[in-house]
């Protein structure tokens, strides 16, 4: 698995659940099947957000456009607080990854790392290298003849 993909530390498996496909984070979440008790800090609410760009990855910021963002808050019972952000207006998923994410950070991170976020990292590595694969086979390769004149 490369470094992109890591779901050692908290960026990364935010990272990983916020451009996971929902079904696949949903199913894996109801395949692991235990929901914890939670408190809203903030429900799910969907806004917008700006999205800045720059030229070159160095140049100048400008404003990209708009993009819609759903996000929540939760704490558990021992009051682990876990946050949710996605693309989109899936309140649902918002809360699958806030969920995930509070409970990563107790005794059965491994255990969820394993069967949840794993099979995503997976997926999402699958889905770059078939990407990778039908652009290569479009690659055209150019050459020059040499010609006699030089």
């Amino acid at each position: 698995m490369t470094q992109e993909f890591a779901v050692d530390d908290r960026q990364g498996w935010l990272s990983l659940m916020a451009s996971a496909d929902e079904a696949k984070l949903t199913r894996l979440w109801q395949d692991y099947g235990a929901s914890p008790e939670f408190q809203w800090l903030r429900a799910p609410e969907a806004g917008g957000v700006m999205v800045r760009g720059r030229m070159g990855g160095s140049g100048a910021p400008f404003n990209l456009g708009e993009m819609t963002v759903t996000r929540c808050a939760l704490t558990l019972e021992d009051g682990t607080v876990g946050h949710g952000y996605v693309q989109g207006r899936s309140k649902a998923k918002a809360e699958i990854v806030a969920k995930i994410d509070a409970l990563m950070q107790t005794p059965v991170a491994d255990d969820l790392r394993s069967r949840v976020l794993t099979p995503l990292a997976q997926a999402r590595q699958a889905a770059k290298t078939a990407r990778a694969a039908k652009a290569a086979a479009t690659k055209v390769e150019f050459f020059t003849l040499v010609r006699g004149e030089d």
